[in-house]
């Protein structure tokens, strides 16, 4: 258990090329996983196949680049303008209570990203790290796979597409005296994500009304589910809401990967959770790129009141 509370699972014995592997330590950690996206939608990952110095380094080179770069350098690490993607470096409006600067990229030569190319190791170690978490999304894909009681690989068949994962690079500024410092509470609308988070920690999860903060633990990965598998499941698995509060004077730097859904997807409440177990569905189905554009809508032209802000409630039966 993680100091925060929000559960630490060992994955090494889903990694061992020896076999299967422990199948009692697999099922002891399910059996966590299971309770904790039931009850947190959030639990934490070590042994999670991504090499600890490799985390360490892309931290560090992100903390470089957006401390050490002027914002010409930066913008230079955009796509070109015809590219209807949010690829590249961006920054939120200064009336945003978020506050941040980001680099997101997409999968290694899908040919969306512009690289940083100042420090020069920058470009192969987010390549790198990229790859890596994308073996460990399929790992976690499984083991979820297999916690909601899936036909075996329904997901890896269902969600086989991997060039639309999104990985962030992410900047927040230091919070002012008296300034309302509370990123915006959101969900996040993918199948899960993976955050990997500096010493500054700053994340936290709402559960029962209260907010919980993630603390960082050394070479450890935060995983939260997202709404996709909290419809599929009928909410059985919860989609957890979630913040990043910035600390007075310090600056937090991070790592958000996205692993999404092909946009095509039709995605509904599965029968395994709803007619043939006697409980009404609690979504109707959509199509997922339809979700994403109305996401998108929230931040490129953010709503008068917070209340009319678009969640997975605006599927909700």
């Amino acid at each position: 258990m993680g100091s925060s509370g929000i559960p630490i699972v060992d994955l090494s014995p889903f990694f061992r090329s020896d076999g299967d592997g422990d199948e009692g330590e697999k099922k002891k950690s399910m059996q966590v996983i299971a309770e904790a996206c039931s009850d947190y939608g959030f639990f934490q990952i070590v042994n999670h196949g991504v090499p600890l110095d490799l985390m360490s380094r892309a931290l560090e080179l992100s903390t470089t680049w957006f401390q050490n770069n002027p914002d010409e350098e930066k913008l230079m690490s955009r796509p070109p303008s015809h590219l209807p993607l949010p690829a590249g470096y961006g920054r939120q409006p200064e009336h945003s209570p978020d506050k941040n600067e980001y680099l997101v990229l997409f999968p290694p030569n899908s040919g969306f990203n512009v690289y940083p190319q100042n420090p020069p190791q920058f470009m192969e170690v987010l390549e790198e790290i990229f790859s890596h978490l994308t073996r460990t999304g399929g790992v976690v894909e499984s083991i979820l796979n297999e916690c909601l009681g899936f036909p075996p690989e329904f997901l890896k068949e269902y969600n086989h597409d991997r060039s639309w994962d999104i990985m962030t690079a992410l900047h927040y500024f230091p919070a002012t005296e008296n300034e309302n410092n509370g990123n915006s509470e959101h969900e996040d609308g993918n199948l899960f994500t993976f955050v990997i988070q500096d010493e500054v920690g700053g994340l936290q999860v709402r559960k029962n009304g209260e907010w919980i903060p993630v603390t960082p633990e050394q070479g450890t990965i935060i995983v939260n589910v997202g709404d996709v598998i909290q419809v599929l499941s009928n909410k059985k698995f919860k989609s957890a809401t979630h913040r990043v509060v910035r600390k007075e004077g310090l600056s937090r730097f991070s790592y958000a990967f996205f692993y999404n859904l092909e946009g095509e997807k039709w995605v509904e409440p599965l029968p395994q959770f709803t007619k043939e177990i006697g409980e009404a569905p609690k979504y109707r189905g959509f199509q997922y790129k339809e979700y994403q554009e109305l996401r998108i809508r929230n931040k490129t032209h953010p709503p008068s009141k917070p209340e009319d802000a678009i969640h997975i409630t605006h599927y909700a039966i």
